[in-house]
């Protein structure tokens, strides 16, 4: 069943225009009765039925609202250092139905992409787009939503505001660090937020981690191997699922 996400639904009726409108009366053919699900912005999901086709209008009647949650019970923020090409969409797209909440990107020493003031706007749109799609893939009850930070210094500005910041550290695996992430995962309560912040191809170099500890980033090791910085951020996220969704519900 398609899944739509809605401004709101008042008195048990919803109404769909713009894109969603298409999609549902040219691309998926609906007709009056059809069945979706309905996302509102405080997360509730309803099961609707089309009561009404418009010109440009879709009308749906609530069904029943559904009671399980498909988010992880933790606050995920992805942060990537500008990578080349389009590693940035296939980052959003995965990370958005593994269960990220957040995405931020930056530019840090070793990253190749550049983007100024007209080319983010522009890259922050799309990835924004592919964010909304991925999560009516994965069935999300909220719409990830993308930010480019201009320097690395809003980066260490806006950790503040996590009650944790870790960072993905290739020397940490070199070294067989394997006890910092499953530490974080085991002292991470529900609902609290963590800050995952990764590096472009190349990593970070020293002076980027020194920065980042002083602003009380934990570096963590992601397992033995190397990974590519559009992999790290999935093995986080998977990594997370398991500790709080499989794990405790075990």
């Amino acid at each position: 069943m398609q899944r739509y996400f809605v401004d709101e639904i008042k008195a048990e009726t919803a109404v769909i225009t713009g894109d969603n409108f298409h999609h549902i009366t040219r691309v998926m053919r609906m007709k009056l009765e059809d069945e979706v699900y309905l996302v509102t912005p405080d997360e509730r999901t309803a099961v609707a039925a089309i009561s009404e086709l418009g010109e440009d209008f879709v009308r749906l009647n609530v069904i029943s609202w559904l009671e399980a949650s498909s988010e992880l019970p933790v606050e995920i923020t992805i942060a990537s250092g500008l990578p080349k090409g389009d590693k940035l969409e296939l980052i959003t797209q995965k990370g958005t139905e593994l269960g990220a909440k957040h995405f931020l990107s930056f530019p840090a020493k070793r990253s190749i992409s550049k983007w100024d003031g007209k080319k983010a706007k522009k890259k922050t749109e799309r990835l924004e787009k592919i964010a909304m799609e991925a999560a009516e893939q994965s069935h999300r009850s909220f719409i990830p939503d993308f930010e480019h930070l201009d320097t690395f210094a809003a980066l260490l500005e806006k950790s503040a505001a996590y009650d944790y910041v870790v960072v993905a550290y290739e020397e940490s695996a070199k070294e067989g660090e394997t006890a910092a992430l499953a530490t974080l995962f085991g002292t991470m309560e529900k609902d609290q937020s963590v800050l995952a912040i990764f590096g472009p191809e190349g990593g970070f170099d020293a002076e980027e981690i020194a920065k980042l500890e002083a602003h009380h980033a934990l570096k963590v090791g992601l397992g033995p191997r190397i990974l590519r910085t559009e992999t790290a951020p999935f093995y986080f996220l998977a990594a997370a699922s398991y500790a709080f969704e499989l794990a405790k519900n075990g």
